[in-house]
């Protein structure tokens, strides 16, 4: 299973390698004849986005500058909201964590327009601080989801005797909590770094056209492609 998942990555790979003489030939699994790096080249600096011809390089640093913050802020957010209702038994802890839970599960496409509207009206719409906290809003639910339940299953005699100590909430969770975090803090970095890298929707409609994230620029390119398609640029 893992060879047939390897697959369409090795085609990418040696298509890519590959001139488009010997593309035309139709030998799609074998490998290039004459190595060339010029489609590499052209797609990272020169390939068409749209009406601008900047390669993949604007869409790949501006997928960074919101994937980094929004990692940060999702994973510290639901991390400290996951410790909070594991053990500090606030009121309406119950309610609030069935609130957020519930925002898991509504569709994107559903809160587009609301939200929109509302960081227009705030002067943030179509930028890095509006798509980086809209991340962040839709990556809450499922990181506190994570965080609590891999903190309820710690020992509670740990929180305990830390009590005892004299420990208090952000002490606690910054010596204690945090430092035994580490699996489950690898997890929630997998997850959210392939959901926001792979984010189409909410980058075309909050980041704004100067800041627009790879997946778009991707999309652009294979789709307004005139004349001869470039496979190995593609």
């Amino acid at each position: 299973f893992a060879v047939l998942f390897a697959v369409p990555l090795y085609v990418m790979i040696v298509t890519s390698l590959k001139t488009m003489p010997e593309i035309r030939l139709g030998n799609v699994f074998s490998p290039p004849v004459e190595i060339t790096f010029e489609p590499w080249v052209k797609a990272w600096s020169t390939a068409c986005t749209g009406l601008e011809c900047n390669g993949i390089s604007v869409g790949f640093w501006n997928s960074v500058r919101i994937l980094i913050p929004s990692l940060v802020l999702s994973i510290l957010i639901g991390s400290i909201n996951g410790y909070a209702l594991a053990y500090w038994r606030v009121k309406w802890a119950g309610w609030f964590f069935a609130i957020l839970m519930l925002g898991a599960f509504i569709p994107y496409p559903v809160m587009l327009y609301p939200l929109v509207r509302m960081f227009a009206t705030v002067n943030m719409f179509q930028s890095i601080p509006n798509i980086v906290l809209i991340h962040t809003f839709f990556g809450m639910p499922i990181m506190t989801l994570l965080f609590r339940n891999y903190y309820a299953g710690l020992p509670i005699e740990l929180f305990k005797a830390a009590r005892i100590d004299g420990g208090g909430f952000w002490r606690i969770f910054l010596q204690l909590m945090l430092p035994m975090s580490l699996p489950i803090i690898v997890v929630a970095v997998i997850l959210q770094v392939t959901g926001i890298w792979n984010d189409f929707i909410l980058g075309l409609v909050f980041a704004g056209r100067e800041n627009l994230p790879m997946t778009v620029q991707l999309n652009n390119i294979i789709n307004s492609t005139q004349g001869e398609r470039a496979y190995n640029v593609n």
